[in-house]
């Protein structure tokens, strides 16, 4: 079969695969509403840093999983890295149904960090390989929007399966079907994308003064720190995820100070990851046209903002306007980050600089469990939100002064 870039050119896979990722996306949702109130209600965490150990597992193990998902798939393939992450996925819902004590429910969260970084990089890096240089933000967008439509969906079904049947087993049974159909899938219907990013490489065009071949840790380095754009980039990725992680741990268990029932925070709880996913629809390809840079700092200072009013609010209908805030400053920062690293990045190593700016977006989750819950712990939920939303905002900054345009630019690192 002849090798082609473009969306156009690969239809039927790349579809296939925004298929698969909303089916990684379920995994992670499963979650989202239900285990924040098991840890207040059956294992009586009182403690809001203890509660929330089962995402510093994930975010610490996600970011970690993240970086060798991107240096394994240069080295092995896309595929194979696809299908372990899908393997590992099955026990994950298992052991949060089974769980007799908290710990348990940490290790589930440690295979979920696992699977989410195997498969979620992996189905970023093949869409990557698959769209080519002028559609990136379209390809980004439709991927982080199957993902996240898919957190949304999930979180609401499991609210209201909550609070019909009970917060275990039934809101779990989901995420064992996501598991099983998202293997058979990818074993039998996915295929390898990495000679689509060889057939970009080669026709790449490079800075005389720089070369494709970069060692690992090179890669780390310039997408870490020495390269004004990938760096801006993965701190503003970590401190995006940092706000995710708050969402997730802490906002249900706000919503439920107020005596709300389950299913009204189920749908809070799905709303900003549906505004979200939605959103990348529009804003992925937005960035291809606009560029990127401006997207993402008003992104971010949108979701200060968005924070800022989930910290004086006290009603369902605010804090709804508030989800739907965070949601869509969320869109403005996701799809374009990714698309960011993939202009910036040369094809020989693009899928390592992901991996790399995964690892720091997705440590987000692990800072905003331990600074979130030491916050809360000190001086209340509402403090904890705004220190927050302080750090969202000097992000903000951070990338108005310090990235450059990616889009079009014609700079890129060899």
């Amino acid at each position: 079969m002849t090798t082609a870039l473009g969306l156009r050119a690969n239809l039927a896979q790349f579809s296939l695969l925004v298929a698969v990722n909303a089916l990684v996306g379920g995994m992670l949702g499963q979650e989202r509403t239900v285990l924040p109130l098991l840890a207040e209600q059956e294992f009586h965490l009182g403690a809001y840093t203890a509660a929330l150990t089962y995402i510093l597992a994930f975010g610490v193990t996600k970011a970690a999983t993240n970086y060798f998902a991107g240096t394994f798939s240069d080295r092995y393939g896309r595929k194979p890295v696809l299908l372990a992450g899908w393997l590992i996925a099955i026990p994950v819902p298992l052991l949060l149904i089974w769980a007799p004590h908290w710990g348990w429910i940490v290790a589930a969260n440690v295979l979920l960090g696992v699977n989410q970084g195997l498969t979620w990089s992996t189905t970023v890096i093949m869409k990557i390989d698959l769209a080519g240089p002028s559609r990136r933000g379209l390809a980004m967008g439709l991927n982080e929007a199957a993902g996240y439509l898919a957190v949304a969906a999930t979180a609401l079904a499991t609210g209201y399966l909550a609070a019909r049947y009970g917060l275990r087993p039934a809101p779990f049974l989901l995420g064992l079907s996501y598991a099983a159909l998202g293997l058979g899938l990818s074993v039998l219907f996915v295929r390898e994308t990495r000679d689509h990013a060889r057939l970009e490489a080669a026709t790449h065009q490079v800075r005389d003064d720089l070369h494709g071949e970069l060692t690992d840790r090179e890669v780390f380095a310039h997408t870490s720190l020495r390269e004004p754009a990938l760096s801006a980039a993965s701190q503003a990725g970590m401190v995006n995820n940092l706000n995710d992680g708050l969402a997730w741990g802490l906002f249900p268990i706000l919503f439920a100070t107020t005596g709300m029932s389950i299913g009204r925070i189920g749908v809070l709880a799905a709303l900003y990851p549906a505004v979200w996913g939605l959103g990348q629809l529009v804003t992925g390809p937005l960035s291809d046209r606009w560029g990127r840079k401006h997207l993402i700092t008003g992104g971010m200072f949108t979701q200060a903002a968005a924070l800022a009013v989930f910290a004086t609010a006290d009603t369902f209908a605010v804090w709804a306007v508030a989800a739907a805030l965070l949601g869509a400053g969320t869109a403005m920062v996701y799809p374009t980050l990714l698309a960011t690293i993939g202009d910036v990045a040369h094809p020989a190593w693009r899928a390592r600089a992901v991996g790399v700016y995964r690892l720091w977006r997705d440590g987000g989750f692990a800072v905003g469990a331990l600074l979130a819950g030491t916050v809360a712990d000190l001086y209340g939920l509402r403090p904890a939100i705004w220190t927050v939303a302080a750090i969202t905002a000097a992000s903000g900054l951070i990338v108005a002064v310090r990235m450059y345009e990616t889009h079009g630019a014609g700079i890129r690192l060899g």
